[in-house]
Parts: C-alpha cells; sequence; structure tokens
C-alpha cells in the first residue's frame, strides 16, 4: 500500500487560502501570489499549461516534480475542481482543461450528485458524498500499490491530518503575507511530534518544510 500524501502552498502567516475573489476574478491576485513560485517552474510549466522548456528550475522545481511522481489516485474538495464557481451546471468540467495534469482517478468530495466525468489523460473525476474515511478508502482502492495525495483545499486537508492519516505534508511558504483566509495550522497543535521535519530554502525565497514518517 503507498502512502498518503500533502503538498500545499501556503503564506507565512499560515494562511493556505485567499479571500480576494470577486465575480470577475474567481481565483483572485493573492492566489497568484502564494503560488507565484510554484507556477514559474518548470515542471508545472510542462505539466499544466504545456510550455516545454519554460519555467524556473532549481529546488522549487524538485519539489513541483516530486508532486506529481509515484500518484496513483487523488482526492480534492468541490473548490479545487471549481464547483462554487458554477454550482448546479451540468456541463462545466472543471478549470482544470480537458486533459488535467493528474492522470489518475480522482474523488472530489461534494454535495452535488454528479456522474463520474473521464477526461484526457488519464484523468477521471469521481463527485462522492461519502466521509473523508470513506473517500479515503475508495481512492486507496484505485492507487493500488502507489501513493494518496490529499489535494486541497484546506478544509479537505486538516480532517485527514488532524486523524494521523497522513504520512508526508510538504508546504511551500512562499514569502508574503496574507493577513486573513483559511489557516492550515487550526486545530493541529503539536502536529510535528508525530514527524520528522526537515526543511530548506529555495532561490525564490520559498521554505519547503516536509514532515515525514
Amino acid at each position: 500500500m503507498g502512502k498518503v500524501r500533502v503538498d500545499l502552498n501556503i503564506s507565512l502567516d499560515g494562511y493556505a487560502s485567499t479571500t480576494d475573489q470577486t465575480p470577475d476574478d474567481p481565483i483572485g491576485q493573492d492566489w497568484h501570489r502564494l503560488t507565484a513560485a510554484y507556477v514559474a517552474t518548470r515542471t508545472m510549466q510542462e505539466r499544466v499549461f504545456g510550455q516545454t522548456g519554460k519555467g524556473t528550475t532549481g529546488i522549487d522545481d524538485d519539489h513541483a516534480a516530486a508532486y506529481f511522481e509515484g500518484i496513483g489516485a487523488e482526492i480534492m474538495g468541490a473548490g479545487m475542481f471549481g464547483l462554487h464557481a458554477h454550482p448546479g451546471d451540468p456541463d462545466w468540467q472543471g478549470w482544470w482543461g480537458p486533459n488535467p495534469p493528474f492522470g489518475v482517478p480522482v474523488f472530489v468530495l461534494t454535495h452535488e450528485q454528479r456522474p463520474s466525468l473521464e477526461m484526457e489523460g488519464g484523468t477521471t473525476f469521481h463527485f462522492v458524498q461519502t466521509s473523508a474515511e470513506e473517500t479515503l478508502v475508495r481512492a486507496r482502492e484505485a492507487a493500488g500499490d502507489r501513493d494518496v495525495r490529499i489535494g486541497g483545499g484546506v478544509r479537505t486537508v486538516r480532517p485527514y491530518l488532524a486523524s494521523g492519516v497522513v504520512d508526508r505534508l510538504h508546504v511551500a511558504i512562499a514569502p508574503i503575507l496574507l493577513g486573513r483566509g483559511e489557516s492550515l495550522w487550526t486545530d493541529l497543535r503539536e502536529l510535528e511530534r508525530d514527524y520528522e521535519v526537515t526543511s530548506e530554502i529555495a532561490e525564490s525565497g520559498t521554505i519547503h518544510v516536509i514532515f515525514s514518517r
């Protein structure tokens, strides 16, 4: 059985979500600030935006490449798929494009009843109304001996961290202050006691902290 993994971008003050979205800008400028170094990497430019040979290399790119390695299934919240932007729209296929960068079964936690959505490149979105625990069982079955990634957002990730099932947590701490949003660390006091913790600073100033068992 593979591991359960989490990779998140957070701010210096611990926020893993942003609050400046508008109808005209559903992502918000703070999200671009939070993920700028990650998005700029060669791995992300190739895997997500199809820009071959472009993007930064170095420590940020090493972690971006590791993000995709060994994953057999993904769990994400409705917000990461983008259901909140198009509630009740049966034709909405998410904001990852026709060929999402996952390439594995993805279990989307949502209250909406939707049929599974098969995309290009091996990604199939399954919209589930099961508990976090039950969804993890399904994801493990789908992943086989590969890893399950809890993709986000923060409200999806925290219950898995609190229950102690996460084997590896990687946070990329951007050198910015958001001052508001959803904090990753709420109700997770002394989480570090159950892990070996290492860190390194990338050329961008991003601090990569890894909690591993």
